[in-house]
């Protein structure tokens, strides 16, 4: 049982890539040949003798290829275990014989849903008789090999295969009707039936690469990329040069696209972000001062973080990259300048994404706990029409900062606090506990820039701040008001909105809410 010679191969492959050549090598080690439609095709006419399946079964191929697998003469020579004495007298009463190996690639049901086809023809392309095939022969793999996946032809083209093979090809032969089988169902979820949360949730993930390690050296890691048409995501990136990606670098990498994203139809606009927080984002009207502008706001978080454009790399805006270490670079392209000024760092990786993803786009977001997941849709909301809230209301210029500072803070720690001033943040508090340190420490953070800049003053004087979630005491906003901010943006729906907004007017500022909470956690 552990090297089994092939006598006979069921080849039947949407996917003709390498068929030839192996029906080649198995005829050339005396493998009788059996295959169905196209695949029959084109080995007849590479010149190898084939035998149609209607011959094996006795029954024509029919309802337009519907019907032309699902057999006891094909299922019973794949699944008769063949040193049972009860299945090998019920094949020779039957006229049953036995098949050694299956190889089988499905219908391109993916393909088909990705290209946009019409309902009928996507149904025509769940593929019935292949995965029936693959999971007999799978499950029968003491005996038969079955294989998926054209890289692995050469494990069964010499004309025999070991157990230790079988087995591996089996468990990806299962692997792959399970991913095909959860593509078909999330298509019915999700787009036929426009379920947001169906009865069964099925997840297919394909292995991108194994990495170095987790968050920390004594943690594994592995990066899977979902199955089907995707984003141009991190996953999905160019790299055209430096080390490989670790799972820090992935997740801050995401982190920094999902922000820039934001900004895709804007002026020319940066990101920098430390730990999966930005630590400084703006806009300019060209990326070198943009980058600028970024890096003022926290010089020393910069140190190390990953660094995303929304236009593609040019040398100016490459060059003022490379006077720090940085982590990653992620932009939809780079010109030959900037290639050339990075190829010479390097361990600076640099990923090009393409067109940025769409920030508004849907999907879902899962988190693994003890016990489960949670899964919830993406937070694709933008602030919606905004209600001022205080005596006075913002002025066109504290308008446009509140929005700025209200699409950073989206993609900020909660609690977040964010202050911005002519397209740039001044100040970023994450992560904390309460709202009121979140607002000290970017207040602080604000200081120690434009001490170490040299700046009069810190660029909270007359800023915008904003709040990922309502001020449940008036403390925090007073802590916005002592840093200099003039306008407020925050969801509002405290049961103490009376008391921050009189504190507001009281101190003189613009406040609007969102009627929209960005919690991120």
């Amino acid at each position: 049982m552990t090297t089994i010679p092939i006598r006979r191969a069921l080849l039947s492959v949407s996917d003709k890539t390498g068929i030839v050549d192996l029906g080649q090598s198995l005829a050339k080690a005396g493998v009788e040949l059996v295959s169905t439609g196209g695949t029959a095709k084109a080995l007849r006419d590479a010149g190898l003798a084939v035998r149609d399946i209607s011959d094996l079964t006795g029954f024509p191929e029919m309802m337009d290829g519907r019907v032309k697998t699902l057999h006891p003469k094909v299922h019973g020579g794949l699944l008769a275990v063949r040193d049972d004495a009860a299945h090998a007298a019920s094949m020779q009463e039957h006229d049953i014989g036995a098949i050694d190996l299956v190889v089988v690639n499905l219908y391109p049901f993916e393909a088909t849903v990705a290209k946009g086809a019409e309902r009928d023809e996507v149904i025509e392309n769940i593929d019935i008789g292949g995965p029936s095939m693959v999971r007999s022969a799978a499950k029968n793999h003491a005996y038969v090999a079955i294989v998926t996946d054209p890289a692995d032809y050469a494990l069964v083209a010499g004309g025999s295969t070991t157990f230790e093979d079988r087995k591996r090809l089996a468990a990806k032969a299962f692997a792959a009707t399970a991913a095909y089988d959860s593509a078909i169902a999330q298509w019915f979820a999700f787009v036929d039936q426009r379920e947001s949360f169906p009865q069964v949730l099925p997840v297919a993930l394909t292995l991108g690469t194994t990495l170095r390690y987790g968050e920390n050296p004594h943690q594994s890691a592995a990066f899977y990329e979902t199955r089907g048409p995707v984003a141009n995501g991190v996953g999905q990136a160019r790299q055209v040069q430096g080390k490989e990606l670790s799972y820090n670098n992935f997740n801050d990498a995401d982190a920094a696209l999902e922000l820039i994203s934001e900004f895709r139809d804007a002026e020319p606009s940066v990101v920098i972000v430390k730990h999966a927080n930005p630590c400084g984002v703006a806009t300019a009207k060209t990326l070198e001062q943009a980058y600028a502008e970024a890096f003022a706001c926290d010089t020393v978080s910069a140190f190390g973080g990953i660094i995303a454009l929304n236009r593609p790399l040019d040398a100016a805006t490459a060059r003022a990259i490379t006077g720090i270490f940085t982590e990653v670079v992620i932009a939809p392209g780079a010109d030959e300048e900037a290639l050339a000024l990075f190829a010479a760092k390097k361990n600076l990786r640099l990923l090009l994404t393409g067109e940025l993803p769409d920030p508004s786009r849907p999907g879902l977001m899962a988190k693994s706990i003890t016990g489960g997941w949670l899964v919830q849709s993406r937070d694709n909301a933008s602030a919606p029409d905004l209600k001022v809230v205080t005596k006075r209301a913002p002025t066109a210029a504290e308008l446009a900062d509140c929005r700025f500072a209200w699409t950073v803070a989206k993609h900020v720690k909660s609690n977040a606090i964010v202050y911005a001033k002519g397209g740039s943040t001044a100040g970023i508090g994450a992560g904390q506990m309460n709202r009121l340190e979140s607002a000290r420490i970017a207040a602080w953070k604000a200081k120690d820039a434009a001490e170490k800049a040299g700046w009069a003053e810190p660029r909270t004087i007359g800023s915008a701040v904003a709040s990922d979630a309502f001020f449940p005491f008036a403390d925090g906003l007073l802590a916005a008001v002592e840093a200099g901010a003039t306008a407020v943006i925050q969801p509002g729906g405290s049961i103490r909105d009376d008391e921050v907004i009189a504190a507001a007017d009281a101190a003189g500022l613009a406040m609007v809410f969102t009627g929209v909470r960005h919690f991120r956690h």
